[in-house]
């Protein structure tokens, strides 16, 4: 899994603007909210929001931590980027898009169409 891979499949989702934070993190957002972040320094590293129920399982599974500073928010980071396969990346990628989504005002997503 390389950093071309997860940027495409984010950019494919609907509304998604990215920009560049703290010097070195690649951010993929939604209405101004975060769902994907890029760690660009070596070896890449990848942060989503998982729902809530699903954080413990997650952070179980080898390879993945709670995030620094964005543990409580239901946010893991994946440090070993192989463990998933490119369709589990894009499952993953899309359930934390879309839990930012839903969480979005009415009024921030009649502003995105």
């Amino acid at each position: 899994m390389n950093i071309d891979i997860i940027r495409d499949i984010c950019k494919n989702l609907p509304f998604v603007e990215e920009d560049i934070k703290w010097g070195d993190d690649l951010c993929f957002t939604i209405g101004e909210k975060m769902f994907c972040v890029v760690m660009l320094n070596t070896p890449l590293k990848v942060s989503l929001k998982v729902p809530d129920e699903e954080f413990d399982e997650m952070i179980n599974l080898h390879g993945i931590i709670a995030a620094p500073y964005a543990a409580r928010y239901k946010w893991i980071l994946v440090e070993d980027v192989n463990i998933f396969t490119r369709k589990q990346w894009e499952f993953y990628i899309t359930q934390s898009y879309n839990v930012i989504k839903n969480k979005l005002s009415k009024k921030k997503l009649a502003g995105l169409n």
